[in-house]
């Protein structure tokens, strides 16, 4: 049984202020298919919404999906529909839905749909709710049906991130880009289950090279001993060859 959307208070964010401004650095790069789009200019646009969607850290070729890019390029499916499909790939569901809970799923996907930050905890159990009673793609409807979606991105607008910035602000605010795709739980997971052990291995002290040289430093240093007294013993054994007129130097 899927419940209705619990009530939030919007609270003032950057992306509610007008911008009165002259485009600059801050101001988001908007890619839209409302006019005939051809060659590169489609195909900026198809790599934007990737960018939105997956972020720049998942920007690998498992993740592209050839069929939607086909469809889109092809007039078949609007931009909207487009990110519908990439929200509901598997890529999409394995790499961002299964690390995370659902309090931080969510955060990320109004952040990359909806191009704002959440309001509160209260819009996180709002959207939480509606993910754990409609499901992933009952969730994802119901996020691009909302009119704060369409009044903002329409069907031919790849979401962006609103107003970085405020007039009386000397820098934007941070890209959700740079927020890892998992937090600190799915974490703690991997490194339970041995993820980074190696990485703690080549992390030492000077003290621990004073005291005790690594293993990989006292292998190299074992060889670089025996080369030279291989070197040593040649050189001697030419020295007395010679000197016995057997050889010449």
């Amino acid at each position: 049984m899927s419940l209705p959307l619990l009530e939030y208070s919007p609270s003032s964010q950057n992306q509610r202020v007008a911008d009165y401004g002259l485009l600059g650095d801050e101001q988001p790069s908007i890619y839209t298919s409302a006019n005939l789009l051809v060659g590169e200019e489609m195909d900026e646009m198809i790599w934007a919404a990737y960018r939105q969607i997956f972020n720049e850290q998942q920007l690998i070729k498992s993740n592209r999906q050839p069929a939607l890019e086909s469809q889109l390029r092809a007039g078949q499916i609007t931009v909207r529909e487009f990110i519908r499909g990439l929200l509901l790939s598997e890529t999409f569901r394995r790499r961002n839905y299964e690390p995370n809970n659902n309090y931080r799923f969510v955060q990320m996907c109004v952040q990359r749909v909806l191009g704002r930050e959440t309001y509160s905890d209260r819009e996180k159990l709002a959207w939480s709710t509606v993910l754990a009673t409609k499901g992933l793609q009952g969730f994802v409807d119901d996020l691009l049906n909302r009119s704060e979606y369409l009044d903002n991105f329409g069907y031919d607008t790849v979401p962006y991130q609103r107003r970085r910035i405020l007039p009386q602000h000397t820098q934007g605010e941070i890209t959700f880009a740079h927020m890892p795709r998992y937090g600190a739980d799915y974490l703690a997971k991997l490194e339970a289950l041995g993820y980074f052990q190696n990485l703690s291995r080549v992390t030492w002290s000077p003290a621990q090279w004073q005291d005790l040289p690594p293993g990989f430093a006292r292998t190299i240093w074992g060889a670089i001993a025996i080369t030279g007294g291989v070197l040593l013993s040649a050189g001697a054994i030419a020295v007395a060859l010679a000197a016995w007129g057997i050889i010449s130097l």
